[in-house]
């Protein structure tokens, strides 16, 4: 079995900012670092045993099956639930992701914590 690599601090410190909703909390996780918003996860970043890093997160259950089709960078989490993500490396489109958290935390957030938050 090969090891999980810590999470690289870069890539935490760039999340951060993405992730500073109202009662959004940093945390570290069973691997990696995750963000919840009380008992809910509105992401979780952490290395995979092929060494590549990934950031999970919460979509919309209707744009759920668009993540298999958007290339091998996003990637549906399980057969069911709404739980996405996306690799992170020298491609990653970090103004989407922002995008793509922010719809996280509406998703996982209680609702008058949601209406707090512009989304794109």
């Amino acid at each position: 079995m090969t090891d999980r690599p810590d999470v690289p601090l870069e890539h935490v410190v760039r999340l951060r900012p993405l992730l500073a909703f109202p009662e959004c909390i940093e945390e570290r996780a069973w691997t990696g670092v995750r963000w919840r918003v009380r008992a809910a996860t509105v992401a979780h970043v952490f290395g995979g045993e092929d060494q590549l890093f990934r950031v999970t997160f919460r979509a919309e259950p209707d744009e759920v099956l668009a993540f298999e089709h958007l290339g091998p960078r996003y990637f549906r989490v399980g057969t069911e639930g709404n739980a996405v993500g996306v690799l992170l490396d020298g491609g990653t489109d970090w103004e989407e992701l922002s995008e793509l958290l922010t719809d996280s935390y509406c998703v996982q957030a209680p609702a008058r914590l949601a209406e707090t938050v512009a989304r794109p």
